[in-house]
């Protein structure tokens, strides 16, 4: 493969990259190419998602995070901490 016009700064980036991984560029694009073609495109991903219901409903976001907080603190002024 070969990646024609590729700009300098470009090359520079993906070399400098390489380097921190401890990588050659080449081994960075094998690495990244491999990556990219493991994933769906996103037609694909569309397809898929749009091939599941939306599940919609009531439900309050809210009282979903009071739950998994638990109870508010009781909060205290500073007229109730000058009381004796």
């Amino acid at each position: 493969m070969q990646i024609r016009d590729l700009d300098d700064d470009v090359y520079r980036a993906l070399a400098q990259q390489a380097a921190d991984d401890g990588l050659s560029v080449p081994e960075l694009l094998r690495r990244e190419a491999t990556r990219l073609a493991s994933r769906p495109s996103m037609s694909q991903w569309l397809n898929r998602v749009a091939m599941h219901p939306l599940r919609t409903g009531a439900f309050d976001t809210a009282a979903a995070l009071d739950e998994i907080r638990g109870p508010w603190p009781v909060a205290s002024t500073t007229a109730d901490s000058a009381r004796p």
